[in-house]
């Protein structure tokens, strides 16, 4: 067996005579359970929060999207629909128009997105799941689908035949406006459904049938302004983005959900980022702990260390004991923190503990990436407070 490690391990599991040594060494590795759990825990709640955070915006954003990079809106001919329907690992498409428009209820008013979309927009996006009331619009009719936030400020209810609620699209063009008729498209639409995401969705967007708003817009028939796309389980990504813009000759832009939602994906990651370098911040004062017992164990074996270098031993290898010893320390630390962080997380996870609401329990979720990233940072940093505190053995020291 390597001598050091020996040496090390024996120093770890015997008491010293100085029973101040003893206290600081149990504080020093308290300190790194307890760093180690509770840096596991917070990374496991915010990854809790990033899912249930994304979950929201999961309901009605596609996995892709296609979007033109000349205009508001492009062509799609028969032929490229039926290229597109051939590329592998493409579940689901669904053509799209969306537009910023006026909408008016019983002298109300409001500017939000009108988005005209096919049949198939249910298979590619959740949507319908998420109704607080009502149905979901028939096809070819003046029927839409409101969000929870546009029903509550224009204190509408569904199928009111006596207050109808009316859509104004600009109408495109050059020249002079003599009166407003001339300026806007509009007519009347029905309410039939209500759905409800979260506060900033929920006024997002009100859903109508595509050929209301191309008729709205004056767009052909074959004219929209995207197409989303659901890809099938474990599809690769890039090899259908690049079959895509093939199919529309590079004149197209197509993000993922990552790219539709950047900021905040750049939030959530920073926020992640923030609290794992403020907790890890937390583990490096507790190790000055470790430092500091490693420090006292060295003096306080200093006669077994002259013996040990006045027989031969070199003084490499007496640091390396220290080192080894504070190192394992670390290691041994952060599997009892680890442990009690998964238990912890785990109890949360299936027995939902912790409420935010009577309904809702705290999200929390467990993840082999976490544990990695702990153990990970616990080992670091504890190699590193274990050199800083195994350089003080010198030849000076012993001599």
């Amino acid at each position: 067996m390597n001598f050091s490690l020996y040496i090390a391990k024996r120093y770890i599991l015997s008491n010293s005579k100085n029973n101040a040594i003893n206290i600081i060494n149990r504080i020093a590795s308290m300190g790194i359970i307890v760093g180690a759990m509770a840096l596991f825990v917070v990374l496991s709640v915010f990854s809790g929060l990033k899912v249930f955070s994304l979950s929201f915006t999961n309901d009605i954003d596609p996995d892709l999207k296609i979007s033109s990079t000349l205009g508001k809106s492009f062509l799609i001919s028969p032929n490229q629909e039926s290229q597109i329907k051939k590329i592998d690992g493409l579940a689901w498409y669904t053509k799209i128009i969306e537009e910023r428009v006026l909408f008016t209820f019983d002298g109300k008013q409001q500017v939000t997105y009108l988005k005209g979309v096919d049949a198939n927009f249910s298979k590619v996006n959740a949507i319908e799941s998420k109704l607080f009331n009502g149905q979901w619009f028939k096809p070819d009719t003046y029927q839409v689908v409101v969000g929870y936030g546009i029903a509550q400020k224009f204190s509408m209810g569904l199928l009111d035949f006596n207050n109808h609620l009316e859509v104004m699209v600009p109408k495109a063009g050059k020249g002079t406006i003599e009166n407003q008729e001339q300026a806007f498209n509009k007519t009347d639409i029905i309410p039939v459904g209500i759905y409800a995401i979260s506060e900033d969705l929920d006024s997002k967007y009100v859903f109508a049938d595509l050929g209301l708003a191309q008729e709205l817009l004056e767009y052909k028939t074959n004219q929209v302004s995207g197409i989303e796309i659901k890809a099938k389980t474990g599809a690769d990504e890039t090899a259908i983005i690049n079959q895509l813009q093939t199919i529309f000759k590079n004149k197209i832009t197509v993000k993922n959900r990552a790219q539709l939602n950047d900021s905040l994906y750049k939030m959530l990651n920073t926020e992640n980022i923030v609290v794992y370098l403020i907790f890890t911040l937390v583990i490096v004062v507790a190790l000055f702990n470790l430092i500091g017992a490693l420090i006292m164990m060295i003096l306080d074996k200093k006669g077994n260390l002259k013996t040990l270098f006045n027989l031969g031993t070199e003084i490499k290898n007496l640091r390396k004991i220290f080192l080894l010893q504070g190192t394992l320390l670390s290691v041994f630390g952060g599997i009892i923190g680890l442990t009690l962080g998964i238990i912890i997380v785990l109890l949360q996870e299936h027995l939902q503990l912790v409420m935010i609401t009577p309904t809702l329990a705290y999200p929390v979720i467990f993840s082999l990436e976490n544990v990695l990233i702990v153990m990970g940072t616990i080992i670091t940093l504890g190699f590193i407070a274990s050199l800083i505190a195994s350089s003080r053995v010198s030849k000076k020291l012993l001599e």
